[in-house]
């Protein structure tokens, strides 16, 4: 098996890794599966500052995960790749295994 470079897994740190680090963008990832939305309408689906979530969502965009489209006076926000979404859930199957694992190891 070939391994990575570690340039390469510098670049994915940088650029995705560190962009999943926050909560909330992960949430953010995670409605944006359902469909494309506004800054506003994620403000209010999120309950958090519209400053906020353009905060966020400048970070995703950064890292290429969201993408943008101008529709007259509001910008709509995507998922750029659905894929991540897959890469989420194993995480999140990872977490619950892990979490089950050391609560039988406490018992």
């Amino acid at each position: 098996m070939e391994y990575p470079t570690i340039e390469e897994l510098r670049l994915l740190h940088d650029k995705i890794c560190k962009s999943l680090g926050d909560p909330t963008r992960i949430q953010l990832l995670y409605i944006l599966k359902e469909q494309s939305h506004n800054v506003s309408s994620l403000a209010e689906l999120m309950e958090l500052p519209q400053p906020t979530v353009s905060r966020h969502l400048a970070i995703l965009r950064n890292s290429s995960l969201v993408s943008a489209e101008r529709d007259g006076q509001s910008v709509n926000y995507r998922l750029a790749y659905p894929e991540i979404i897959e890469v989420l859930e194993s995480m999140r199957a990872i977490l619950r295994e892990s979490l089950v694992l050391q609560s039988s190891v406490l018992d």
